[in-house]
């Protein structure tokens, strides 16, 4: 079995009383996919916001690499090696795909910080930008504006700038939110790709995306784990049918 590279110690958070993630303790092998499901409330999105540092837990631990990244910004998670796509789109949408993979990019290499190189000499920078869409699939639309990109290409750009980051660990909130059929497999063509090189976590509510992608699945209800484990013992279990399965979908 791979190392884990993120794990959580009985992460609990709380909101004005109301506890929403309840002691969940997991570990996240590298170089593997991992999805995140449960009903609606299940506390999905509120687990995603504090493996990135954009929440703190109440109590508990989050660890990456081993080191405890409990309480550090959500930039230093980024700086540390942890990208993050959001399920609302996050982009500047009056800049090019290439200035918005540039702005990424350069806010974690080292030369951003060289304030007298004129800018279009910082090649390294141009290069994990120019990278990033590629991979993508956005290397010929690289100068057309965000604003002017499909629903399903936005989200495309937005795994873009995490890549830009240079992140080993992804962590999605429903990239596959809202695209269309024409542009559904290839996303899942490269939500593939990408977990061939870096570890990736999703919230995810596509379930035959889910299952066609994912190594492993760790079922959530109210806040607590209820099951994990691979698609074909998530699938045959009864609980997580009746739970979650055989019922709708919904934010979590």
């Amino acid at each position: 079995m791979a190392e884990a590279i993120l794990t959580t110690e009985a992460v609990t958070k709380s909101f004005s009383g109301l506890t929403v993630v309840k002691a969940v303790t997991l570990d996240f092998s590298a170089g593997r996919i991992h999805a995140i499901i449960g009903p609606n409330g299940a506390g999905k999105t509120t687990l995603i916001n504090l493996l990135s540092g954009e929440l703190t837990p109440t109590d508990g631990r989050v660890r990456f690499k081993g080191r405890d990244m409990t309480g550090l910004s959500p930039d230093q998670f980024s700086r540390l090696g942890i990208g993050r796509s959001f399920q609302i789109t996050n982009l500047y949408l009056s800049l090019s795909c290439m200035q918005n993979c540039w702005l990424a990019a350069q806010s974690r290499l080292s030369t951003s910080m060289r304030f007298f190189r004129p800018a279009d000499r910082l090649t390294d920078v141009r290069d994990r930008a120019m990278d990033a869409l590629e991979r993508c699939g956005l290397g010929p639309q690289h100068g057309s504006m965000a604003a002017s990109l499909s629903h399903g290409e936005r989200r495309k750009l937005e795994i873009a700038l995490v890549l830009a980051t240079g992140p080993e660990l992804f962590l999605l909130d429903e990239p596959l939110a809202g695209i269309g059929a024409h542009e559904h497999e290839g996303m899942i063509d490269l939500l593939k790709q990408i977990g061939r090189g870096h570890t990736l976590v999703l919230i995810e509510h596509d379930m035959d995306a889910v299952f066609e992608i994912a190594d492993t699945l760790t079922v959530m209800v109210n806040g607590e784990l209820l099951a994990r484990g691979s698609v074909d013992e998530i699938r045959a279990n009864r609980a997580v049918q009746e739970a979650y399965l055989g019922h709708g979908d919904g934010a979590g």
